[in-house]
């Protein structure tokens, strides 16, 4: 059981190659939109999450996914989950998106070592035990070869060969997960945010879905699975 997902791709390209817009930029979806995030963010219990302003500006992501798919090849998966942690947080909580150079130098330089990246707490508070103290997930050597690579044409090269191969496979938007299961090689595309269920059917793997339940049980946040 289990299998592999494929995450990166250039949103901006993938919608300016495939005809899509995001949906704030239709009135009616964008006045829907507030009343659905809310929705999803009380689903997972996350309350400190909002748009960082200008979402057409803030989500010119290339540089930190340029710096991602260096991080990936480099660092152990741990180290790499952390890094999406920190980068998250910086651009739904703090609103400080990481999309420059300089900004992403300054999240970067911040993550406290230790981060658990499954951790509902702000990275800031985590890896904070006597023996982590003052320590980072990377060292000042180590911001700076990162954003090395972010300028590099080899990692440039990677972005947009995974985007193209995204457009290959069909994708038009965002979550676009291309999932290959380990147990019969086959690879089969899931949009949206709201497709966990199928991946996991998909993959063979053991999973509880929603339903409701009977008449005078609980309700509310305590009839939650």
């Amino acid at each position: 059981m289990g299998g592999h997902i494929d995450l990166y791709l250039d949103i901006g390209a993938v919608n300016a190659a495939s005809g899509n817009k995001p949906p704030w930029t239709l009135p009616a979806k964008a006045v829907y939109g507030v009343h659905d995030s809310q929705r999803s963010l009380r689903a997972v219990g996350l309350s400190n999450v909002s748009a960082p302003g200008d979402l057409m500006q803030a989500g010119r992501t290339i540089v930190p996914l340029r710096a991602l798919l260096y991080i990936k090849s480099q660092y152990p998966a741990a180290t790499y989950l952390a890094t999406w942690r920190a980068l998250f947080h910086a651009f739904w909580t703090l609103h400080q998106p990481p999309i420059t150079p300089e900004a992403l130098e300054q999240t970067l330089a911040s993550i406290p070592a230790g981060t658990n990246f499954a951790s509902s707490s702000p990275p800031e508070t985590l890896g904070k035990g006597r023996e982590e103290e003052g320590r980072r997930l990377f060292s000042a050597e180590e911001v700076a070869a990162i954003l090395r690579a972010e300028k590099s044409v080899e990692y440039k090269n990677t972005l947009r060969e995974t985007t193209q191969r995204a457009l290959d496979q069909g994708a038009f938007g965002a979550p676009w997960l291309w999932v290959t299961s380990a147990a019969t090689g086959e690879s089969e595309p899931f949009f949206g945010s709201d497709r966990w269920s199928h991946v996991y059917a998909f993959l063979g793997l053991p999973y509880q879905d929603v339903e409701l339940l009977p008449p005078g049980a609980a309700k509310g946040s305590q009839a939650k699975l």
